[in-house]
């Protein structure tokens, strides 16, 4: 990954951290004591660009410590199947979740910085799609007119033109995969 590359989707993690944080502190919402936590979603995620920036933080780590998510990877990826296997959404933690913190903050993914508050998206179809956020922010706004959103759409507009940009013109396959599979495979080509 070039490190204008980096530095742009870096910027754009900002961005989105700051439209978080503005609607958050609007609802007068915070993770903090919070009986669950999100990190035991089963997100996918879709971007080469993402995976690469991942595998920088990967990188940057100890061996022992990178191991150690990798290790855990294979645990996760076990439990989803067995979950999905039974046709229940898995619930296992992420291997790189550190007791409740992430083990790779500055280069968690896109739908970590977003999960949450409630966020609207403008689709390419013209559809607006609404989502109500985390249950614990569905519970605070429960009954309330007029919450306030988190406008996404500009920020997925700009993650396909750094995606775009990230792959030069190569014509890969779409991806669909967990952070756990990211963990397992080879970094992408930039």
């Amino acid at each position: 990954m070039e490190t204008s590359q980096a530095v742009s989707l870096a910027n754009l993690y900002a961005e989105m951290e700051e439209a978080y944080s503005k609607v958050a502190t609007l609802l007068d919402f915070s993770c903090q004591q919070c009986p669950d936590n999100c990190c035991d979603s089963y997100f996918q995620h879709h971007t080469y660009i993402e995976w690469a920036y991942l595998w920088q933080g990967l990188l940057s780590l100890p061996s022992e410590r990178l191991n150690e998510y990798q290790g855990r990877a294979r645990k996760a990826i076990l439990g989803y199947q067995e979950a999905m296997d039974k046709n229940e959404r898995p619930l296992i933690m992420c291997p790189v979740n550190d007791n409740g913190l992430c083990g790779l903050y500055q280069h968690r993914l896109l739908i970590c910085r977003l999960h949450g508050v409630p966020a609207s998206i403008s689709t390419p179809d013209g559809r607006n799609r609404q989502f109500p956020g985390c249950f614990r922010c569905q519970e605070l706004t429960a009954g309330k007119a007029n919450v306030t959103t988190m406008d996404r759409t500009r920020f997925f507009k700009t993650m396909v033109n750094l995606e775009q940009s990230f792959l030069q013109g190569h014509s890969l396959p779409k991806i669909k995969m967990t952070l756990a599979e990211m963990l397992l495979q080879e970094p992408p080509i930039s």
